[in-house]
């Protein structure tokens, strides 16, 4: 039994979208404007411009692969099954916390709305059903979990599309050339943070590739849905900010959205974000349900946690038990908040997803130097480019995140021992494996 090839160019941009625009974006504006003033703007550009650099290495590492799996899949076929499962263990871990911050920011966006639901039994009940519904639309099926993503896609970037509209028709004159001297002012060290954030805000589009099993043509339409979706959210982030500074300032405010809306749309602008973070963060949900099974999918399908997890759906050709595991996850961290210390996860797993990638090319390129691939134009120059910006964003983690991802580096090498005692007994069961996966 295999997946089913369901999700074309549209959705595969979409998916991209979705797991790119979140809730960050509601709150970064604020933080990039204290950390760069009136030069905010130009940093939104020069970040994208950045994740290109990495985002072309993933193109090219991805254009190899059929399968589900993603930077996990990528790493342990260039460096074998103790890197694979480190990627795989900070991927997975971010991914289920951030699927539960989502679903509680869902929640305390929508008590503005409805007072009451995020306490007691009712904010269990509204968590249970937020999380059961795209669950739902992904266990019955790839197309139903891709339809979903693409209307939450579509719906999300109508507000945030509205307001850069209000704002550049009405503060467009307002537009002037930055001097230089306001553009360094602020230090290396403010900009190193701003693109640190911004890193973390552009960042999300490497879950989108796990799904790949059920990406109808993925040589071309991978490559093609990252570089769409990387220049609407570009555009999207930069005019964002744009119409942010010359709305309300560059002074620090917890929801500088919010008052962008205020000024624009009037009395009802609280109620306008609120219903715009809503969407947004459900269509995050509805991503991460379509892309995070799929990764224990991959671990099982290697021989790497138990077989049962690799199984599909007889009738729906989805990962059934993966599906419901994740959800099930999702909506006890929610709901008890321990998904709080997932979070601080989230920067430093990045980064090791992304040097590991980029480093992944350069290896590739060695091991199937005739495959039937993407090559971009000097993949290893922008792949050691990559691994550097990477390896120098992580130094600027604090005490705490870097005790967490030790912690997390512990729970892979743990599964890394399993997994060899598995196969060295014989039980190593592999539904699906057929790529190399050299040095495990």
């Amino acid at each position: 039994m295999a997946f089913v090839r369901s999700i074309g160019r549209f959705a595969m941009t979409a998916l991209v979208i979705n797991c790119i625009i979140g809730s960050g974006i509601f709150g970064v504006p604020s933080e990039l404007s204290r950390l760069l003033g009136r030069a905010s703007p130009l940093a939104m550009i020069v970040a994208g411009a950045a994740m290109a650099v990495i985002m072309a290495c993933f193109a090219e590492v991805a254009s190899q692969f059929s399968e589900p799996g993603g930077a996990y899949l990528y790493v342990r076929t260039a460096f074998g099954r103790f890197a694979g499962l480190q990627v795989g263990w900070f991927w997975l871990l971010a991914v289920v916390g951030g699927g539960a911050a989502s679903a509680n920011l869902f929640v305390g966006y929508l008590a503005e709305l409805l007072p009451g639901v995020e306490h007691g039994w009712a904010r269990i009940v509204v968590l249970g059903a937020l999380v059961a519904v795209p669950a739902a639309a992904n266990y019955v099926g790839v197309r139903s979990g891709a339809l979903l993503s693409n209307l939450t896609a579509v719906a999300k970037l109508v507000p945030l599309g509205l307001l850069i509209v209000l704002g550049v028709a009405r503060f467009s004159h307002q537009a002037q050339l930055i001097p230089i001297a306001e553009i360094t002012a602020p230090g290396w060290t403010p900009w190193l943070m701003a693109l640190l954030l911004l890193l973390f805000s552009y960042g999300g589009y490497e879950d989108a590739l796990v799904p790949v099993g059920e990406v109808k043509h993925p040589r071309t339409t991978v490559p093609f849905a990252l570089a769409a979706g990387l220049a609407i959210c570009a555009a999207v982030y930069t005019l964002l900010q744009f119409v942010t500074v010359v709305t309300v300032g560059t002074h620090t405010t917890a929801r500088p959205i919010a008052e962008v809306a205020s000024v624009l749309v009037g009395r009802g602008g609280a109620w306008f974000v609120a219903v715009a973070v809503m969407v947004s963060t459900y269509g995050w949900i509805s991503g991460g349900m379509l892309n995070a099974p799929r990764l224990p999918y991959a671990f099982a399908a290697h021989g790497d946690c138990p077989a049962a997890l690799g199984a599909l759906h007889p009738r729906f050709n989805t990962p059934g038990l993966a599906i419901v595991l994740y959800a099930v996850l999702v909506w006890v961290l929610a709901a008890t908040g321990t998904f709080l210390w997932v979070l601080a996860l989230t920067a430093g797993s990045m980064m090791v997803l992304y040097a590991g990638v980029c480093l992944a090319l350069i290896r590739l390129r060695r091991l199937q130097p005739h495959a039937d691939a993407l090559r971009v134009p000097a993949g290893p120059v922008l792949a050691v480019a990559g691994a550097l910006l990477s390896i120098v964003l992580m130094t600027q983690l604090d005490l705490r995140q870097a005790l967490l991802m030790g912690v997390t580096a512990l729970l892979a090498t743990a599964n890394w021992a399993w997994a060899r005692r598995q196969a060295a007994s014989g039980r190593d069961s592999r539904p699906g494996s057929r790529l190399p996966t050299p040095g495990s």
